[in-house]
């Protein structure tokens, strides 16, 4: 008997998911766990293993397609078999389409199960017969909880829940938005955290007219008479069209993870106040440690020993006088996490993702080393697990490895801050000697940027924070084990 292969529910929230690439054909012999097809969620990119061994039957869901979780994708048994939910016999063909018929396309053994269509429900007629009030037509009408049909009404709470996401009900209350007012597009109607963005500035620039109206009234007050420049500005508020693809352009739809990053990205701009503070640091002692140990250290224990580990190292102690910097805010609250979970970016030839150290602070500079590399690449190869990229309290992220100087980056959501690291190279500075002189020297340096969420943090102490990173990581007081 042939075996369903479904799609899998890769984190608790998590309804839907992408199908991103086929590993294997239909007719590939597959062995058990080994990975068949690849899939692209909200919360990570995975490769999905086969539930036993056999031959790929049938492919239900093909490359790019979006389903919902439990959905049947495709089929694994003895190559001989049927695929599973095969007709045994062809389905006729109608008795009265002659030569139209031809023109069709042959029906697919899904379609061929599937009921005719309905001729009874027409789309305009249930229209008029549902009581919508007049005075307020630009808002869609939100049914009470009484007045049920026939038993068919589910509550508003039911709604939401089986409508949204943990992540999008959150917007939608810190913007005092009622859901069923939005528009879904997911699976069954499912308003997704692309559908509640776009609401949200569409409501942005659906509110600019009227507050542009009020500035003609003021003009007589000061004395300048310009009617016509105010609403000028209104369109400007609106993004611009695309141009047109012209005939040497490539059109390629974004990738999951690219949607995915982009909502994130505007997601916290909208949300924090952001600001970034820049240090430079004197690696110096680290690069000492580095070079003096190096050799020992990848041989002993099979792990490279970079700078990111002292880094991490320094900030975690940074994190435990500053517990306003390993905090989120809730609404009108601020969470201050007694953990230290440490997120690291990790630049993939696909996009970004943060994967997260664990309890970080109870790690030395061997365990962060191990952390890192094992994160790192299982990122690289999909082989994270949804709860390793929740959870992250505090974020470092290392742009300087491909050659930046520092950069301001933007807050992963909830968190309230993300250090970014820019590369370490040897440059020319001033030191000071015992007695005072001043002279040019060769240090190994590099510039450390924190971007903080000003709604949270003060400027001051998020200076604080880097200087005594800055000092931990100059004085070169570090235990390897």
């Amino acid at each position: 008997m042939a075996t369903d292969i479904i799609m899998p529910q890769m984190g608790e929230s998590i309804a839907e998911g992408t199908i991103t690439r086929w590993l294997k054909k239909v007719g590939d012999p597959i062995k058990r766990d080994e990975p068949i097809f690849e899939i692209s969620t909200d919360k990570v990119d995975a490769e999905i293993p086969s539930p036993v061994a056999g031959t790929l039957l049938e492919i239900k869901v093909p490359e790019g397609a979006t389903v919902a979780i439990n959905t049947v994708v495709g089929s694994i048994g003895e190559a001989s078999e049927k695929p599973a939910g095969a007709p045994a016999v062809a389905p006729a063909p109608p008795p009265a389409a002659p030569a139209p018929a031809a023109a069709a396309p042959a029906p697919t053994p899904a379609a061929a199960r599937a009921p005719e269509p309905r001729p009874a429900a027409p789309t305009p007629a249930p229209r008029p017969a549902e009581p919508a009030p007049a005075p307020r037509p630009a808002a869609p009408p939100v049914p009470p909880a009484a007045a049920p049909a026939g038993g068919q009404v589910e509550s508003i709470e039911e709604r939401i829940r089986r409508r949204s996401s943990p992540l999008v009900r959150k917007i939608a209350q810190e913007n005092a938005i009622e859901i069923g007012e939005v528009e879904g597009t997911g699976i069954h109607n499912r308003v997704t955290k692309n559908d509640i963005l776009s609401y949200l500035e569409n409501r942005k620039v659906a509110a600019a007219p009227s507050r542009a109206a009020t500035a003609p009234a003021a003009a007589p007050q000061i004395g300048r008479a310009e009617p016509a420049a105010e609403p000028a500005e209104t369109p400007a508020a609106r993004p611009a069209a695309a141009p047109a693809a012209g005939d040497r352009d490539e059109v390629v739809a974004m990738t999951k993870i690219r949607r995915i990053t982009a909502e994130n990205m505007i997601l916290s701009k909208r949300t924090s106040a952001h600001v970034t503070t820049v240090f430079q640091v004197d690696y110096s002692n680290v690069a000492r440690i580095r070079q003096r140990h190096k050799d020992e250290f990848l041989a002993k224990n099979g792990v490279k020993l970079t700078y990111l580990p002292f880094i991490f190292r320094s900030a975690i102690q940074a994190l435990r006088q500053f517990p306003q910097v390993n905090a989120s805010i809730d609404g009108d609250s601020i969470v201050y996490h007694k953990d230290i979970h440490l997120g690291m970016a990790v630049a993939l030839d696909w996009g970004l993702i943060v994967p997260v150290i664990k309890n970080a602070d109870e790690k030395s500079i061997l365990g962060l080393a191990r952390a890192t590399q094992d994160l790192a690449e299982r990122a690289r190869t999909k082989r994270l697990k949804p709860e390793e990229i929740q959870g992250g309290t505090f974020t470092v992220t290392n742009p300087g490895v491909f050659g930046s100087l520092f950069g301001t980056p933007i807050i992963p959501q909830p968190q309230v801050a993300i250090l970014g690291v820019g590369t370490i190279e040897k440059r020319p500075v001033v030191v000071t000697d015992e007695e005072g002189q001043d002279a040019l020297g060769i240090r190994t340096v590099g510039y450390l940027a924190l971007s903080f969420d000003h709604r949270l943090i003060d400027g001051a102490d998020a200076d604080k924070f880097m200087a005594s990173i800055k000092t931990t990581l100059e004085s070169g007081e570090f235990d390897l084990g």
